[in-house]
């Protein structure tokens, strides 16, 4: 199987940051990264993490951001 085979089945993966990504649903995933329960080809996949990920900051700098901004 291969990233860019029209076949593969992909699952939405999330980090700690809140960093979204795809990752092949016959893998493991990577320690550092959760499942969100999203899975399907890879067009479906990129197109719910368009829809969710409409912050592309880190956690971390959203945080300080925010911190920073009540000081």
């Amino acid at each position: 199987m291969s990233f860019d085979s029209e076949d593969t089945v992909f699952r939405v993966v999330v980090n700690h940051e809140e960093q979204y990504s795809i990752w092949p649903e016959y893998k493991a995933i990577p320690g550092g990264w959760r499942d969100t329960g999203v899975a399907g080809k890879k067009a479906e996949c990129l197109a719910h993490i368009e829809q969710v990920w409409t912050d592309m900051r880190p956690l971390s700098l959203r945080q300080f951001m925010a911190e920073q901004a009540g000081h």
